[in-house]
């Protein structure tokens, strides 16, 4: 049997298992969506890092940004492990803990509701991550299936039933609990794997620094002055990907579900190293495809422009044996899942606790709410099945938009909401709705190639208009603020 197979089987059954186990454990709706706030500083940390990164940074993004960026595609990984996980657990995740249990809020939109006391901003913020990271979730979905397809010759079709299969079976089972759990699994698979996989690349061509000069040599030859990316575009790609995070409740919802606040230290630098050694691991391999690839050999699409989906999985099935390639390709399918099974618990939250108009038990073992909230988990998983088999354009732009979107009407009234007790209901209102519309408007105007830039735009703008509408607008409610801001320091 091929060795990817056995360790594929493995690594499915490992999952489920964690699953039923997961499930004897969430007995209540907070236990279902946060682990029953329980969770200590190594799965916490496992939790944020491999839900950070997905396929998409293994395969279509370090191939894109290693070849045209070269070396500067490292300050990507830097800034993810710098800003986009170690800053934004020093920062955030101390106040976050505390002000969500404060207000006995579990997702990103109860959050809002409860922090500002706007009945409305519930709905509107469920709403718009529902309709922007389910077509994500199905990106991830697709992005699986024809991983599947290539390497194990499964029909797409039928790698799209296992995978969702699978993701159904131990999520719905377990929760957020069995998230957590075989994210740490993940993680172990994916740090491993990461190292190997700079070993095995390097290794033949006489190790990593003999390979940095031939990148340096081959890179000017490969990518003429006028075709290298600006500064800004570099800029707007780290900050896109790094400070972009802070903003997503799939990202946010980590710091909900910690034991306590003594946790946040260690998950700290767990997740930074982390994140740190993942991207440099990515985006090193696909800079290092100069040192394989010219002009002439480079994957290239039938109309003659480059593949850069294809370049990272071209240098890895021609240089890695066998066995290092099976486990690569369960790196990379333990990024995409954990991200995955993250993507469809927060997503299938907005309607199943956001937009629900029954008022749900969060701490009842009797009520009905954890059933609720299996069966709208499946209905999700169902509704990015077929999202991910028909492809309609406007879909696909939901995808291009979604990180850019939900970010930028979060990032602003969220971090705002942690620090400052001026900030007004109308101020949130309003960094919500123009984070939104910025996003949009400059997607279509600049073209999707700047898309990062876009979304850096709409990210920072709302900071300002928050505060400015603030200024202006009635006060918040002192009781509200007294309630949010006890004991927080």
């Amino acid at each position: 049997m091929n060795i990817g197979i056995v360790f594929l089987i493995i690594f499915l059954a490992i999952m489920v298992t964690v699953g039923i186990w997961g499930m004897k454990r969430t007995k209540t709706l907070g236990d279902f969506f946060l682990g029953g706030r329980t969770l200590g500083p190594w799965i916490s940390a496992a939790a944020y890092g491999t839900t950070y990164f997905s396929a998409v940074i293994f395969i279509g993004f370090a191939g894109r940004q290693g070849w045209l960026f070269g070396f500067n595609s490292l300050w990507i990984a830097i800034g993810n492990g710098l800003i986009g996980a170690g800053l934004a657990w020093l920062i955030l995740a101390r106040r976050t803990r505390r002000m969500t249990q404060n207000l006995d809020a579990m997702t990103m939109p109860e959050f809002l509701q409860e922090r500002y006391g706007a009945k409305h901003l519930k709905p509107i913020a469920a709403s718009l991550i529902f309709f922007f990271l389910l077509p994500y979730s199905a990106s991830v979905f697709k992005g699986l299936g024809h991983l599947f397809e290539k390497v194990f010759g499964i029909p797409y079709d039928m790698a799209l039933l296992i995978m969702i299969g699978f993701t159904g079976v131990y999520l719905i089972l377990g929760g957020y609990f069995a998230i957590a759990v075989t994210d740490f699994i993940q993680a172990s698979i994916m740090i491993v794997g990461a190292m190997l996989l700079v070993y095995f690349i390097t290794a033949p061509e006489g190790g990593v620094f003999e390979v940095i000069g031939k990148i340096n040599e081959n890179y000017k030859q490969n990518v003429p002055a006028d075709s290298r990316p600006s500064v800004l575009t570099i800029l707007s790609l780290v900050f896109m990907t790094s400070f972009g995070t802070w903003g997503l409740p799939q990202m946010t919802q980590k710091f909900y579900s910690i034991k306590n606040e003594a946790v946040i230290p260690k998950a700290t630098i767990v997740t930074a190293i982390f994140a740190l050694v993942i991207g440099f691991a990515a985006y090193f391999t696909g800079t290092s495809s100069h040192v394989f690839f010219d002009l002439e050999s480079i994957p290239r699409t039938v109309t003659g422009g480059i593949d850069f989906d294809r370049i990272v999985p071209t240098l890895l099935t021609n240089h890695l044996p066998q066995a290092m390639l099976a486990l690569i390709l369960l790196l990379v399918l333990s990024a995409s899942m954990s991200t995955l099974s993250s993507l469809v618990l927060v997503s299938s939250s907005a309607v199943a606790i956001d937009l629900n108009p029954m008022r749900l038990d969060k701490n009842s073992e009797k009520s009905k709410s954890v059933a609720m909230m299996r069966v709208l988990s499946g209905v999700f998983i169902i509704i990015s099945y077929f999202i991910s088999r028909f492809q309609l354009n406007f879909i696909v732009y939901l995808m291009s938009l979604s990180w850019g979107v939900v970010s930028g009407a979060f990032a602003a009234p969220y971090i705002l909401g942690l620090y400052s007790r001026k900030i007004t209901k109308a101020g949130a209102y309003a960094g919500l709705l123009s984070g939104m519309s910025i996003m949009i408007f400059l997607y279509f105007k600049l073209g999707e190639s700047r898309s990062p830039l876009a979304a850096s735009i709409a990210i920072i703008v709302p900071f300002f208009i928050v505060t400015a509408v603030s200024m202006f607008t009635a006060k918040p409610d002192k009781a509200i603020l007294d309630k949010a801001f006890e004991g927080v320091k």
